[in-house]
């Protein structure tokens, strides 16, 4: 593998997937590696599949970095937060925990701030200029905000209390599909939610992704809001390829 590779891992609620990433394009270099999420997904049961994942890679990776995504707030490898995953992770060291099953040391970063950073770099959010919002729509509501490009980490906007409620309880894809809402009920929420968050902080680009994203024609058109929003170009693999970039400036 190149020197402008690194290997990327995205930990989630039902996979846990990897591939190495090529630096310079955000291309994937090798099919990706899925593996169902251990349940419960405690640090221990999810770091032995990263450490699966990692091997599986090892030849290909040679000495690039490795960075591994989760769905909680994380500062300097602790994470710090647990709305979708196993309260045991609260309080964990992960870059130390997960370090221990790859074999090496890794960068763990929060998944929406990974996705953010591989569609600013490679997506819908490249070269765009001043205040963007990455969310991304799933079980939860994930948060990522970049200013001329640069990642404002950990900024979980998904939490924020609209009429009463934490945001992404109404708002988040999960939810639609639990009441069994619209497309035009659902973009009702979702019009509320972005206005929040538009009125705070007046972004100059809205970018939504998660897995609901490649249905964004039944929804977007619906919503009416300041700042242009556009569908996630990277799909499922903005996860992969944000953490593989953020690793990579870690180490260097």
């Amino acid at each position: 593998m190149s020197h402008r590779a690194a290997l990327g891992i995205d930990v989630g609620g039902s996979g846990i997937k990897g591939a190495p990433v090529d630096l310079e394009t955000g291309k994937l270099l090798a099919d990706r590696l899925r593996i169902d999420t251990p349940q419960p997904a405690t640090p221990q049961a999810v770091a032995e599949v990263v450490g699966e994942v990692a091997q599986h890679f090892a030849e290909q990776l040679g000495d690039g970095a490795v960075g591994v995504t989760v769905p909680g707030v994380v500062t300097r490898g602790v994470v710090r937060s647990a709305a979708n995953i196993d309260p045991t992770w609260i309080g964990t060291d992960a870059d130390t925990l997960i370090g221990e099953h790859v074999g090496r040391s890794v960068h763990v970063v929060n998944d929406a701030d990974a996705a953010g950073v591989a569609e600013a770099r490679f997506g819908a959010a490249r070269d765009q200029r001043g205040l963007v919002l990455v969310t991304t729509l799933g079980t939860g509501i994930g948060t990522a905000l970049l200013l001329d490009g640069k990642l404002v980490p950990n900024s979980e906007l998904g939490h924020l209390e609209i009429d009463g409620h934490d945001a992404e309880s109404r708002a988040a894809s999960s939810a639609r599909e639990n009441e069994d809402l619209s497309w035009e009920e659902w973009a009702a929420r979702l019009q509320r939610y972005y206005g929040v968050v538009e009125d705070l902080l007046w972004p100059s680009l809205i970018v939504v992704g998660g897995g609901v994203s490649k249905k964004s024609d039944k929804f977007l058109p619906l919503l009416h809001l300041r700042a242009p929003v556009v569908p996630a170009a990277l799909r499922n693999e903005a996860g992969i390829v944000g953490a593989a970039l953020l690793a990579d400036e870690e180490k260097h």
